[in-house]
């Protein structure tokens, strides 16, 4: 997803799976977490999703914002409500380029490198 493309979770992720775009930027709904960060004027700037299952997904941080710790924020705190519900780890797909991110924040790799969607991931996880 090229985040500066457009606010994000709008154009792709809506229409993807098309979800009304007041449902998919909604704090949560019936299936999943959503954790949304903002800037000071209101603009979305980084996302993540936690589902039932412990499957942390959907992590995109608009190029702008990329190493302020935004997306450290997200992460963090998704883990820290899985944590609290009582999930004892959760798992997620990344793109091999986000690989490292994840790597320091306690994920490990848990499984071989796959393509999804023409682009090159890897399944990791973290105990909680």
């Amino acid at each position: 997803m090229r985040a500066d493309a457009a606010p994000i979770r709008t154009e792709v992720f809506v229409e993807e799976q098309q979800v009304p775009a007041e449902l998919e930027m909604d704090a949560m709904d019936a299936q999943c977490l959503h954790a949304v960060a903002y800037d000071a004027l209101g603009n979305p700037i980084a996302t993540g999703r936690l589902l039932p299952d412990g499957h942390i997904g959907r992590m995109a941080v608009r190029k702008r914002v990329r190493g302020t710790g935004v997306g450290a924020k997200v992460l963090n705190g998704l883990m820290q409500q899985a944590k609290k519900r009582g999930d004892q780890r959760v798992v997620l797909s990344s793109q091999t380029h986000a690989k490292d991110f994840y790597l320091k924040h306690g994920f490990t790799v848990v499984g071989a490198e796959f393509m999804e969607a023409g682009i090159p991931h890897v399944e990791m996880e973290r105990l909680l």
